[in-house]
């Protein structure tokens, strides 16, 4: 374990930052100039962020090509009967078109509801919360209002209550809620300082052998372990070591 962890995280944070690369799905959302276009756009991308980054990419830049990159409109007018031949064999690994059409019926519900996903997200938010668990919470359950008949819909969009570390949505959280030259920071009513860092496996993997986090299971409650670990380091902006963390193996 490194001595001196700080410094070489934020070193690492610093680096990857400047040569962060266009590859990355999150680039897809530099495109937009609507803030409305960019959280939903988000949203999407987020969710299908599994699997190899060629695969992504190609998935996400085929839906928002076919709805010619009018992605508030034509989710805010989604209709299944009349739009959903647009999204004819959008099957992406475990989901089928039918789970896309669901997310955007979730998605239309808030969005007419609420004016925006930064609304909604914010009437379960407080400052006097230790971090976004219980707005994250809200926010799952709403994007589940509407289900998929094929059976990996939760996968898409799990719920906070079964334990997942929701790696996906935390991820959408960062890139709406944190500003720099990767995550947009377009959310401004929520405070950086309560974001819960993305877990997946590999970030799991290096925190242990950093001694960061120990406990057992990559679920939400090491999420939420590691990022109290990391705010010792940055209290305000703790989620910004998720770049070392996750683009390292630490090996030097």
């Amino acid at each position: 374990m490194k001595q001196d962890l700080k410094p070489y995280l934020d070193r690492l944070y610093i680096e990857f930052c400047r040569k962060y690369s266009s590859r990355d799905p999150v680039w897809f959302l530099h495109r937009f100039d609507d803030e409305k276009d960019i959280e939903i756009a988000g949203l999407i991308t987020s969710c299908y962020s599994y699997g190899r980054v060629e695969q992504i990419n190609a998935f996400i830049k085929t839906f928002l090509k076919r709805i010619d990159f009018k992605v508030c409109e034509f989710t805010s007018n989604y209709s299944q009967l009349k739009d959903k031949k647009f999204l004819k064999g959008m099957s992406y690994r475990f989901n089928s078109e039918n789970d896309l059409s669901a997310l955007l019926l979730n998605l239309k519900r808030l969005i007419n509801r609420h004016g925006s996903l930064q609304s909604f997200f914010a009437k379960n938010y407080s400052d006097h919360h230790q971090n976004i668990l219980n707005a994250l919470a809200e926010f799952a359950i709403e994007l589940n209002r509407v289900r998929s008949r094929d059976p990996y819909f939760r996968y898409l969009v799990p719920l906070v209550s079964g334990g997942s570390a929701c790696k996906r949505l935390n991820l959408y959280l960062r890139w709406m809620i944190r500003k720099d030259n990767i995550d947009l920071g377009i959310w401004k009513k929520i405070s950086t300082s309560k974001l819960i860092m993305p877990v997946d496996v590999h970030v799991y993997r290096v925190s242990r052998k950093l001694r960061l986090a120990q406990r057992k299971s990559p679920d939400l409650k090491f999420a939420i372990q590691l990022t109290e670990k990391l705010k010792s380091f940055d209290p305000i902006d703790p989620v910004k070591y998720d770049f070392a963390l996750c683009h390292s193996d630490f090996s030097e």
